[in-house]
C-alpha cells in the first residue's frame, strides 16, 4: 500500500476511533444515569380501584373521593377472619408506625383503611372496633352487600363466603394490602406477609 493511502486509512480509523469513544462516552455517561434510574411503581398503570360509598364506625357515609390528596392503604378483610386479617393488620399498621417515626411529615400523608367483605356480621360498630384493635390510625369500613361489591370488584379483589364452623362462616378472600398514590392511583403491594419492617422499606420507597 503507499505511503498516501497508507497515511489517509490511519486518519479513516483515528477519526472513527474518535467518533467510536465519543458514542462510548455517551453511553458511559447514559449508563451512568441509569444507575439511578426513576422507578416506575409496580402497579402504575394498572386498572385497580375506584369510586365506592362505605359507612365508617359512626355510620357516616365515606367516599373514596374523601381521600383525594392523601396516600392510601387499602385492605378487603373481615373481622371474624381467625388469623389472616388480623396478622396482615398488625404487620401493616406496625410498619407504618416504623415509617412514620422515621418519615412524620410523610406518614401524615397516608390513610390507612380497612374494608369489611362480610357486611352482613361486619356492622359499623364491629369493624370500627376491630380497626382500633389495631391503630387509631386505621379506618373500619363496610357497607351493603351491593356497595361492599362494587368496592372489591374495583380493586379487583376475590370475596366468597366460604366453609360453616360452629362459629359461622369463614370468608374466602384474596390477601393484598394495596398502596395507592394522591389521586387514587395504584402504587404497589405492601409487603405485610414479609412483616412490619418490609412494609416500612415499601413506604418509604413509594411515599415522597
Amino acid at each position: 500500500m503507499k505511503h498516501g493511502a497508507m497515511s489517509k486509512l490511519v486518519s479513516i480509523c483515528r477519526a472513527a476511533l474518535v467518533i467510536s469513544l465519543g458514542a462510548c462516552t455517551l453511553t458511559l455517561t447514559g449508563c451512568g444515569s441509569a444507575s439511578q434510574p426513576v422507578e416506575h411503581p409496580p402497579l402504575e398503570g394498572s386498572a385497580v380501584g375506584g369510586p365506592f360509598t362505605l359507612s365508617d364506625k359512626t355510620g357516616g357515609t365515606v367516599h373514596w373521593s374523601d381521600f383525594a390528596g392523601k396516600y392510601r392503604i387499602v385492605y378487603f378483610g373481615y373481622t371474624f377472619c381467625p388469623d389472616a386479617c388480623p396478622t396482615d393488620m398488625q404487620a401493616t399498621m406496625r410498619g407504618l408506625a416504623i415509617f412514620a417515626k422515621a418519615h412524620p411529615e410523610f406518614a401524615d400523608q397516608i390513610r390507612a383503611m380497612f374494608i369489611s367483605i362480610d357486611p352482613q356480621r361486619d356492622t359499623p360498630k364491629v369493624v370500627g372496633e376491630f380497626a382500633a384493635a389495631f391503630s387509631p390510625k386505621l379506618i373500619g369500613l363496610t357497607g351493603t352487600q351491593a356497595q361492599v361489591d362494587q368496592a372489591a370488584k374495583a380493586f379487583a379483589v376475590y370475596h366468597v363466603r366460604g366453609a360453616t364452623t360452629p362459629g359461622g362462616y369463614l370468608m374466602d378472600h384474596s390477601r393484598i394490602v394495596y398502596l395507592m398514590g394522591r389521586n387514587g392511583e395504584p402504587l404497589a403491594m405492601l409487603a405485610a406477609d414479609k412483616g412490619p419492617q418490609a412494609v416500612a422499606d415499601d413506604l418509604a420507597q413509594w411515599v415522597h
